[in-house]
C-alpha cells in the first residue's frame, strides 16, 4: 500500500538526498549499514530487549531507504547497486526471522515458530514471484504492490516486538505474527495473480 503512494514522498526524498549526499558514505556503504543494523536487531530480539530491537530494525530500514535516495541523487542508481540492495534486503529480513525463532512464543492454533516459518515462506515467495514473472516473460516490469509490501511488514514486525514489552508472555506478539503470516501469504498470491494478469 505504501508503494502505491510513493509519489507523495518525492519532496521528502529530495530533501533527504540533498542533506545526506554531503556525507562521505556511499550508497553501497549505507546498504552494508542496513545489514549491520539488521544483525544488531536480531541480537536484541534474541535477548528479548524489544525496544532496542525495534530501534535498530528502524535504523536498518532507514539506511535501506537512504541508499536508494542517495544513489538516485548522485546518478549512480545502476543495476549492480539495485541487485546488492535487493539481496541485502532479503538478508535483513532473514536476520529478523531468525531472531524470532529464538523467542518462547506461545502456541496459538500452531506453535509460534510455525507462524514465523509461514512469514519466512511468504517473504521468500513474494520476492520469487517478482523475479519469476520477469524470468518467464510474463511481464517486463517488476510485479509489485499487493496488500502488504516490505515497509508494511516492517511496521507490523515493530508492532509485534513492542507488544513483547507490554506482554512478556508474548501472546499479543504471536497474534500480530499470525496476522503478518496471513496477510503476507495473501500478498504473495496477489502478486501471482498480478503477474498472470499482466500477460493477458
Amino acid at each position: 500500500m505504501l508503494y502505491e503512494n510513493r509519489n507523495k514522498f518525492i519532496g521528502l526524498e529530495k530533501k533527504l538526498g540533498n542533506v545526506f549526499s554531503y556525507l562521505p558514505i556511499s550508497p553501497n556503504q549505507w546498504t552494508i549499514l542496513s545489514a549491520l543494523f539488521g544483525i544488531i536487531s536480531m541480537y536484541y530480539i534474541i535477548k528479548q530487549s524489544f525496544i532496542f530491537a525495534v530501534v535498530f530494525l528502524l535504523f536498518s530500514i532507514f539506511a535501506d531507504y537512504l541508499n536508494g535516495i542517495i544513489a538516485r541523487h548522485r546518478n549512480i542508481y545502476n543495476n549492480i547497486f539495485r541487485y546488492l540492495d535487493t539481496v541485502t534486503d532479503r538478508y535483513v529480513d532473514m536476520f529478523v526471522f531468525l531472531g524470532m525463532l529464538f523467542l518462547p512464543l506461545p502456541t496459538i492454533l500452531l506453535p509460534g515458530y510455525v507462524w514465523v516459518y509461514f512469514i519466512m515462506f511468504a517473504a521468500i515467495t513474494i520476492s520469487y514471484v517478482k523475479a519469476a514473472a520477469k524470468e518467464k516473460d510474463l511481464t517486463s516490469n517488476e510485479v509489485k504492490g499487493g496488500f502488504v509490501s516490505r515497509p508494511e511488514r516492517t511496521i507490523l514486525f515493530s508492532l509485534a516486538l513492542l507488544m513483547g514489552v507490554i506482554d512478556r508472555s508474548l501472546t499479543w506478539t504471536t497474534y500480530v505474527l499470525i496476522f503478518i503470516a496471513v496477510v503476507s501469504n495473501f500478498t504473495a498470491l496477489q502478486r501471482v495473480y498480478l503477474a498472470i494478469k499482466a500477460k493477458h
